[in-house]
């Protein structure tokens, strides 16, 4: 089943810290989480409903790589780069839009982050 892309309701934009059931085998290509704490409060993930990934390069990213080396790194990704996106249905039925930043924030502190995107519209009783 193809699910259509969900409206935005409002979009957020704020970073989250996540949390595993079992830690992922490799940090820097995580699962779907098990649950986020935004503002406070801890939000279990009860579905995922749609995960994609995003490697392409932008910005000074996108010319500092010869044109075959960047079709491979678009599909496998590349170091620091990419993103991981995740629509999630928490506890009490909302919605949210979460993605992982593989970019490192500095040269001591080479995790990435975890970003809350958006709430999403509700389409009906669809879930």
């Amino acid at each position: 089943m193809k699910l259509k892309k969900l409206p935005q309701k409002r979009f957020i934009s704020e970073p989250i810290t996540v949390s595993f059931t079992n830690e992922p085998q490799f940090s820097k290509r995580p699962p779907c989480p098990d649950s986020f704490t935004w503002r406070n409060e801890v939000l279990n993930v009860k579905t995922c409903l749609a995960e994609w990934k995003d490697f392409s390069r932008k910005d000074r990213m996108e010319k500092n790589m010869q044109p075959q080396h960047a079709i491979s790194a678009s599909q496998k990704g590349s170091w620091g780069v990419g993103k991981f996106y995740f629509d999630v249905q928490v506890q009490d039925g909302r919605l949210f839009r979460i993605y992982y930043d593989r970019a490192p924030k500095d040269a001591l502190d080479r995790k990435g982050l975890w970003m809350l995107l958006a709430e999403l519209d509700t389409p009906g009783n669809q879930f």
